[in-house]
């Protein structure tokens, strides 16, 4: 069996700050390891359960947070920036399942850790046929396209309940507990890691049972940026309709176009973010 495993960062027991997950912070080691030991600890479950074969997307902001030699289960590591499919590259109908590994909630979620929609300084909001989606329901369009379930997430409540859209029978670990953007409750990491192990494992025993992620066609994709700005550059790119002052939407019936659109639009606008 193969797995692909999608990694972001805000969703590790432990963090609750961007100098923890930024590198060239004083904290960055630290959450870097607490990371490290999360998706391993899904690959060790998997491996239990009779996966041999992994490929990890480190899919977190420069895309270079996890260090090949430090992975179990001999996997391959894809990172860097920019990736043509970003937090799905290398995903393909090969694969028998996906792992989003420690993501978070979206933009506008109460009470969810680091809450952001790909871009927290360009993206206020963005619905897929009218529902509020955060980033496991947008790589849920790549997932569906290739045909292939997502079986297992993990991050803080508000993770596991946007998941129940796209994913409703897959294994949804929580490992903290968020009390604001910027607090939360945290599992000791140990602890953490056994329900990873665990839940990565039996994600994989039920695998046959899991449903394909589902989307009424046509599609329709809509984002809601900060500003007015960010919405007329959007227009630059073929086939999207602005519909309101700060917001834009793409209808279609290709899932994985309708992604790669998405991409180039949050790509395009970072331009106009004031960092």
């Amino acid at each position: 069996m193969k797995l692909f495993l999608s990694t972001d960062f805000e969703g590790t027991s432990g963090i609750v700050a961007w100098e923890q997950i930024i590198e060239g912070n004083a904290e960055y080691e630290q959450g870097r390891l607490l990371l490290t030991n999360e998706v391993n600890a899904v690959i060790t479950g998997a491996l239990e359960a009779g996966v041999s074969e992994f490929v990890v997307n480190d899919a977190h902001h420069a895309m270079r947070n996890l260090h090949p030699q430090d992975l179990l289960g001999r996997a391959t590591l894809i990172t860097g920036k920019h990736k043509p499919l970003y937090m799905m590259e290398g995903l393909d109908a090969s694969f028998d399942g996906i792992c989003f590994v420690s993501y978070h909630g979206s933009i506008g979620a109460e009470h969810a850790i680091l809450s952001h929609t790909y871009n927290p300084g360009a993206i206020w909001e963005v619905r897929i046929n009218g529902e509020i989606v955060g980033e496991s329901g947008i790589n849920a369009l790549v997932a569906a396209h290739y045909q292939v379930p997502i079986i297992f997430i993990s991050g803080d409540e508000a993770t596991a309940r946007e998941a129940e859209t796209i994913a409703p029978q897959a294994e949804k670990i929580i490992v903290k507990q968020s009390l604001g953007r910027f607090a939360a409750s945290h599992l000791h990491p140990d602890v953490a890691c056994e329900l990873l192990q665990a839940g990565a494992r039996r994600a994989v025993e039920q695998l046959a049972n899991m449903q394909l992620p589902g989307f009424t066609l046509p599609v329709t994709l809509e984002i809601t940026f900060l500003v007015a700005d960010m919405a007329e550059m959007a227009c630059w790119i073929r086939g999207v309709e602005r519909v309101a002052p700060r917001t834009v939407k793409v209808i279609g019936t290709n899932l994985l176009e309708l992604y790669r659109t998405f991409v180039t639009i949050v790509t395009l606008t970072r331009s106009l973010v004031d960092r």
